[in-house]
C-alpha cells in the first residue's frame, strides 16, 4: 500500500493576499496554463439531495477517473482541492495554498499530497514528477505576481492555437464588416485579436462587461462591438440561464425564442426558473468556423469559479470548525452546497454570525469571535457549507439590459420571444416623447418640410437614447417609446434630448417661436416583455403610466414619476436641475400620481 508523498513550495509575492488571490485561486485558469487536459464531469444526484461528482480525462498514456471533492476555501487566505482516483497511477491527489501577509506583500505556501497506486505510481513520483510540477507552478506563481502588479494582461501565459489561412481570412473579413457596422477600427481589431489568441477560459463564455473593464473601455462600446462581431461572423451569441446558487450557466440557447422557462442545475441539484432581470445572460464565443472551443472543464470547483462564495467548507457529521476570516459588511446568504436550507443575513461588519447546519435547515447562530468564523455541521451526514455574498454578478450582461439597447434592436430585430411567451421584468425605465404643437408645425411649414424636421428630430432622439444604453422600442406618429435598464440613464437621455433638439433648432436657424419642442415623460417599474409586430415590446401599468406622464408634460417639459425620482442614481441626476412637485389625476389609476416637473431648457414652453 503506497504512502502519501508530500511536497511543499513557498513563493513570495509583491502584493497583499487579497490582490494575489484572484489569480492564484483561479484553479481552472491555473490548470489550463499548466497544460492539464479538459475533463468531463458526471454529476450523480443522491437520495439525500447531495451530488457526487465523477471526472474522466486522458493524460498521456493514462485514462483517469476520479471522484471530485468540493474545494474548501476562505477567500484571500487558503484553499484545498482533493481528488480520489478510481483509475490511474495515483489513488489520491490533493493541492492546497495558504496565503499569509509578509511585509507589504505576501507569502504563499503550496502543498501537494499524492498517494501512488502500485509500482507505476511510485515510479512516476520517483522519476521527476515533483520537480516538473515545481518548475511549472513556480513559473505560474511568478506570472500571477506580475499580473497582480499590472504588468500582464492575462494572469498566465497560454499558447494560443495556430489558425489556418482560411480562418485568418475570415477574421480579417469580420473585422472589416465590424468597421462597416460602426465599430471603431482599433476596437474591431482588438476584439479580433482577443477572439483568436485569448485563453479558452476567457472565450467559452465571453462577458463584454468584464472585457470592457479589463481594457479600460466603455461598456456600451464593447457590448456593441460584440453584437456587431456576431453579425460579422467573428463571434456567436448564446443566451445562458444561470443557476441562482452557483451562478453557472446550466442551459444555453442560440436565440432568445429558444430560452427555456426553467432549468435544472445538476451541480447544485435544484430546479429554477427564468428571470430576465436576474439570470438570463447574453455571452459570446468565437465562431466555430474561426476558433472552435472544446467542451469540458479545466476545474469544476474553485474559488474564482464562484467568486461570490467567500467561504466554502466540507464538514464531517457533528464537526465544528473555527477559521480566521474577516468578512466585510454586506448582505450574505448562509447555505449548503446542496439543499435544503438557507439563511439570509445583513452583516454590519462586526462579529460574523455562526453558520449552523441542522437536519433540514441552515440558520445563523451566535456571533463568532472577532476576526473568525464558526461553521458547525449538526447533521448525521457530511455537508459542504457556504457563506456567499448576495450581490449578483456585476459583469453579467443580463437580458433586461441588452434587449433594451439600441444596437441590439438594430442588429437583432429578429431576436424575439416565442409566440404567446411572456417574461416578467422586475424594473425597466420607460420614456415617452412627443412633439409639442406638431399639427401647427405641419400647417406652418408644409407637409414636406415638416416631415423632414420630424425625421431629423427622430435622429436626435435615437442618438441620445443609444448613447445612454437605451433603445427605441417603437414610434407612434411623432411620439417615441424608449426603454432603459437604468433609471438614471433614462434621465440623462432625456436631458441629452433637450440639448440635441436645441442644437438642431440652432443648426436649422429656427427661432424660439417656430423651433421644434419635445415633451417627455419618464417612469420605471415592473412590466412584462412580449413579442408584438415581430419585435420585443413592453406591457403593463408601468408602460401606461409612462405614456400618461409624457402626455401630461407641457412643451419643452420633462415629467418624472416620484417613484423613479426616489431611485438613488436618478436622485443624483435630478439634483442638477430645479424641479416642481405635482399630483396628477391619471386616467386608469385610482389614486393621484406624484411626479416632478422639470421646466424647459433652451426653448419657450409650448402647450401640448
Amino acid at each position: 500500500m503506497g504512502a502519501i508523498v508530500t511536497r511543499i513550495w513557498t513563493w513570495k509575492f509583491d502584493v497583499p493576499p487579497a490582490r494575489i488571490w484572484p489569480a492564484m485561486a483561479d484553479t481552472a485558469r491555473f490548470n489550463e496554463a499548466a497544460d492539464l487536459p479538459k475533463h468531463r464531469i458526471v454529476e450523480e444526484p443522491q437520495p439525500d439531495g447531495s451530488v457526487i461528482y465523477r471526472g474522466e480525462a486522458k493524460l498521456g498514456p493514462f485514462a483517469l477517473s476520479w471522484r471530485e471533492h468540493p474545494v474548501d476555501w476562505v477567500r484571500a487566505r487558503s484553499f484545498r482541492h482533493a481528488r480520489s482516483f478510481a483509475r490511474g497511477p495515483f489513488k489520491s491527489l490533493a493541492a492546497s495554498l495558504a496565503l499569509m501577509p509578509d511585509g507589504t506583500g505576501s507569502r504563499g505556501t503550496y502543498t501537494m499530497e499524492v498517494e501512488p497506486r502500485g509500482v507505476i505510481g511510485r515510479l512516476i513520483l520517483a522519476g521527476g514528477f515533483f520537480a516538473n510540477v515545481e518548475k511549472k507552478f513556480t513559473r505560474l506563481a511568478a506570472e500571477a505576481n506580475a499580473y497582480a502588479l499590472g504588468q500582464r494582461e492575462h494572469p498566465f501565459e497560454v499558447t494560443p492555437p495556430v489558425l489556418d489561412a482560411t480562418a485568418l481570412t475570415r477574421v480579417a473579413a469580420a473585422e472589416a464588416k465590424m468597421i462597416e457596422l460602426g465599430v471603431p477600427a482599433g476596437l474591431a481589431q482588438r476584439l479580433g485579436a482577443f477572439a483568436t489568441t485569448a485563453p479558452e477560459l476567457d472565450l467559452g463564455h465571453l462577458r463584454p462587461i468584464r472585457l470592457a473593464r479589463s481594457w479600460g473601455a466603455g461598456e456600451r462600446h464593447v457590448i456593441e462591438a460584440c453584437l456587431a462581431a456576431v453579425r460579422a461572423g467573428l463571434l456567436e451569441l448564446q443566451w445562458e440561464l444561470l443557476c441562482p446558487n452557483c451562478r453557472g450557466p446550466k442551459s444555453s440557447a442560440a436565440s432568445l425564442d429558444r430560452v427555456p422557462t426553467g432549468a435544472h442545475c445538476a451541480t447544485c441539484n435544484i430546479d429554477y426558473t427564468r428571470d430576465f432581470t436576474r439570470n438570463v445572460e447574453l455571452t459570446f464565443r468565437p465562431a466555430a468556423a474561426i476558433r472552435p472551443i472544446a467542451g469540458g472543464e479545466f476545474c469544476l470547483f474553485g474559488p474564482m469559479t464562484t467568486p461570490h462564495v467567500l467561504v466554502q467548507q466540507t464538514l464531517a457529521p457533528g464537526e465544528r470548525r473555527e477559521l480566521e476570516a474577516e468578512l466585510p459588511a454586506g448582505a450574505y446568504r448562509l447555505r449548503g452546497l446542496h439543499p435544503p436550507g438557507e439563511a439570509l443575513i445583513e452583516h454590519d461588519g462586526g462579529r460574523f454570525p455562526s453558520l449552523m447546519a441542522e437536519p433540514g435547515s441552515v440558520r445563523a447562530g451566535e456571533p463568532a469571535p472577532t476576526g473568525r468564523i464558526v461553521i458547525e455541521n449538526r447533521r448525521a451526514t457530511e455537508a459542504t457549507l457556504v457563506i456567499e455574498s448576495r450581490v449578483w454578478i456585476a459583469d453579467a450582461l443580463l437580458a433586461e439590459r441588452v434587449t433594451a439597447m439600441q444596437a441590439f434592436r438594430d442588429l437583432f430585430s429578429h431576436e424575439v420571444l416565442r409566440p404567446g411567451d411572456e417574461v416578467a421584468i422586475a424594473s425597466v425605465a420607460l420614456m415617452f416623447t412627443d412633439l409639442a404643437g406638431s399639427t401647427a408645425l405641419y400647417r406652418r411649414v408644409g407637409d414636406a418640410r415638416a416631415y423632414h424636421l420630424v425625421r431629423e428630430h427622430f435622429a436626435v432622439l435615437t442618438q441620445a437614447v443609444r448613447a445612454h444604453d437605451g433603445g427605441v422600442v417603437k414610434t407612434i406618429g411623432d411620439a417615441v417609446m424608449a426603454a432603459f435598464a437604468d433609471p438614471a440613464a433614462a434621465l440623462r437621455a432625456a436631458f441629452a434630448i433637450e440639448e440635441g433638439i436645441a442644437r438642431l433648432n440652432a443648426s436649422l436657424e429656427l427661432g424660439r417661436s417656430e423651433g421644434l419642442v419635445v415633451k417627455i415623460g419618464v417612469h420605471a417599474g415592473p412590466c412584462i416583455v412580449v413579442t408584438l409586430n415581430d419585435r420585443l415590446d413592453y406591457f403593463g401599468s408601468t408602460v401606461n403610466l409612462a405614456a400618461r406622464l409624457g402626455h401630461a408634460a407641457g412643451g419643452g417639459e420633462i415629467v418624472v414619476s416620484a417613484s423613479l425620482a426616489a431611485d438613488p442614481g436618478a436622485a443624483a441626476v435630478l439634483a442638477t436641475r430645479p424641479t416642481q412637485q405635482d399630483l396628477l389625476d391619471v386616467r386608469g389609476f385610482e389614486a393621484a400620481v406624484s411626479c416632478l416637473r422639470l421646466g424647459a431648457v433652451g426653448a419657450a414652453p409650448v402647450d401640448g
